[in-house]
């Protein structure tokens, strides 16, 4: 699992991208339907390239050649995202990598082992990576359900020197940490603009 990384002494980009990649496509999901509904007519699946370029947009990455690792986290059994292109783990995401206006970003796809559940593997992998010195910039994306955890582990990791932002689909209870909406990003993803759903309001 992710550990077995760290142990190979891999050297962490400056900016990091850490998502609950269900719960990410749950929420695409739910976009898709209700925005499909609204504007009368198909959405597409999301891009996964655009949707990581806007969150780390969101996440104060300006234009440039920087280097962004994004940790894509899911349940063992799931073999793919259903919302996103492209979307198979393996074969798509894992160890890939594409590169655009914002630089490089590096995909890495990583599932629990035995019997740790996904919030655990997410909990313990921010902590990992939130120790390592060289990651400066830091974006999580995690569930709701997993937003408690994930807010105390954040202050226990906070050095005064991280720039940190977590992205949820409302705003939650504060910590130590900015705080973006998701669903920007995903609608960015999706290919909805803000004139299409204001010509139906």
């Amino acid at each position: 699992m992710w550990p077995v990384m760290m142990q190979n002494g891999v050297k962490w980009s400056e900016n990091v991208i850490v998502a609950d990649a269900d719960y990410v496509d749950k929420v695409a999901f739910d976009l898709i339907v209700n925005f499909e509904r609204m504007l009368g007519r198909r959405v597409p699946q999301a891009d996964l390239a655009r949707w990581c370029e806007c969150i780390a947009l969101d996440g104060g990455l300006r234009q440039g050649e920087h280097e962004t690792h994004v940790v894509l986290i899911h349940h063992h059994q799931k073999k793919q995202l259903q919302n996103f292109v492209p979307a198979h783990y393996e074969q798509e995401l894992n160890g890939q990598a594409f590169s655009g206006a914002l630089g490089e970003f590096e995909l890495s796809a990583i599932t629990g082992e035995g019997l740790a559940t996904t919030g655990e593997v997410f909990t313990d992998t921010l902590r990992l990576i939130g120790q390592q010195k060289e990651v400066k910039r830091l974006m999580v994306i995690p569930s709701e359900e997993q937003y408690s955890q994930v807010r105390e582990t954040l202050r226990q990791i906070d050095d005064g020197e991280k720039h940190i932002t977590v992205f949820t689909m409302q705003p939650m209870a504060g910590g130590s940490f900015r705080q973006e909406i998701l669903g920007y990003s995903l609608m960015a993803a999706l290919g909805i603009k803000g004139e299409e759903i204001n010509n139906q309001l």
